[in-house]
């Protein structure tokens, strides 16, 4: 490939990625608050999401962190959120162009989001390794310097005002899942199902559970459940085995 074919590759990758970086900015703004309101100092709190990129798992890991869960409830829960972008990253290194190197593979395997999944992968023509350092760029960059302002903000905040704002982050979760539950009954049932068994491990008091692996059993179960239920239909209407 040309110097100008690699630029030009990616120049269109960056702008591709740019609304993501955009819409990341407030995301990882909230958790830039609510990580120093929990106590962790700035610079740590800008390494966690310069290093995972990640919006449900990250949020997640540092909850049980902040509550002094075991490290294998930490990673045990990571890895069971964010376990989506194991099948992602294996989806669109079909589609990757066949002189791409393992490395870059490992890179891009760090930079891959859902968002940047659905914009490589709907890519009508084959995707190069340009295109994705451009489109890996942006998002990388909103999501890093979106904590970083969160953090700084949250440092110099009054102490209810800080408490004040946490809330955005229940706000946020909650705009996440309202939408697609309004069009989707498997999906409104998988929420419902995750909070009862949420509910009934925190509230029963002979259920003695730690926080991260009571998120795992629900999120496992409320996933195992619906996928019995409701199995994803493929284009021929047939039930995927």
């Amino acid at each position: 490939m040309s110097n100008y074919s690699k630029v030009s590759e990616f120049k269109d990758g960056v702008k591709k990625g740019i609304p993501i970086g955009v819409g990341y900015l407030a995301v990882s703004f909230t958790f830039g608050i609510w990580a120093v309101e929990g106590g962790i100092p700035l610079p740590l709190v800008v390494f966690i999401s310069l290093s995972n990129l990640t919006s449900a798992g990250q949020f997640a890991g540092t909850g049980l962190m902040l509550g002094l869960a075991s490290y294998f409830e930490i990673g045990l829960s990571v890895f069971v959120i964010n376990i989506r972008y194991m099948l992602m990253s294996l989806s669109l290194s079909q589609k990757l162009d066949r002189s791409t190197k393992v490395g870059q593979k490992l890179l891009f395997g760090y930079g891959i989001t859902d968002e940047v999944f659905a914009i490589a992968s709907t890519r009508e023509r084959e995707v190069t390794a340009h295109y994705m350092y451009g489109l890996i760029l942006t998002p990388v960059i909103g999501w890093t310097l979106g904590t970083f302002m969160g953090a700084a903000v949250g440092i110099i905040l009054p102490e209810r005002l800080q408490v004040a704002m946490g809330i955005g982050l229940y706000a946020m979760f909650i705009a996440i899942i309202v939408p697609p539950a309004k069009h989707s009954l498997a999906i409104l049932c998988t929420i419902l199902i995750s909070v009862g068994i949420m509910c009934l491990i925190k509230y029963v008091p002979f259920i003695k559970i730690g926080e991260g692996f009571a998120l795992i059993i629900a999120t496992v179960a409320a996933s195992a459940v619906m996928a019995a239920l409701a199995p994803i239909k493929d284009r021929e209407g047939d039930a995927h085995e």
